[in-house]
């Protein structure tokens, strides 16, 4: 019986270019960020402040800074991941990464690009997962970088209650 193993690689070698890594996955996350920064602008905005939210939806100033604040983190604890240990023991993690910041993309894709909450709210039910797989994964690696994504994943957890709750106030208004 053959298994596919997808994390990892078939030898163990030592990170050649650790500051390249380390580099790509930081820009990858300026990327998402830019990009999921720019679905918010202009006519979205103003459709999503027509939206039914709860009482508890934090004001718009938050979400500017609190999501500056969790993407830097998150870049820092992908970048030190990838700084820490061999190819072989961070393959898992940052495949983990790739996977949570790919959902975290699709979300401003799906909620602001195609206007779609319920989209939305399917992407980050699986994006919370993923957070949370990542956020394991990178503990295993660093205790630094686990700590760095757990507010992250606890956003997240906020940000999908808050996407459920608007799913459930739209469908009742």
């Amino acid at each position: 019986m053959t298994t596919l193993t997808l994390c990892r690689p078939a030898e163990s070698t030592r990170n050649p270019t650790p500051w390249l890594g380390a580099a790509a996955l930081v820009l990858a996350v300026v990327a998402v960020a830019a990009i999921g920064g720019s679905m918010m602008t202009g006519v979205v905005r103003e459709w999503y402040d027509t939206l039914p939210k709860p009482e508890w939806t934090p004001p718009d100033w938050v979400f500017g800074p609190v999501w500056t604040l969790l993407y830097t983190m998150m870049a820092t604890a992908a970048a030190i991941v990838w700084m820490e240990k061999d190819r072989d023991e961070i393959c898992c993690p940052v495949c983990a990464f790739s996977i949570q910041l790919g959902l975290n993309l699709a979300w401003s894709v799906l909620f602001f690009g195609l206007r779609s909450p319920l989209l939305g709210f399917l992407d980050i039910c699986l994006l919370w997962v993923a957070a949370g797989v990542t956020m394991t994964q990178f503990f295993l690696v660093s205790r630094t970088a686990g700590w760095l994504m757990l507010p992250y994943w606890l956003w997240v957890s906020f940000a999908a209650v808050l996407n459920g709750s608007i799913v459930l106030l739209a469908a009742h208004s």
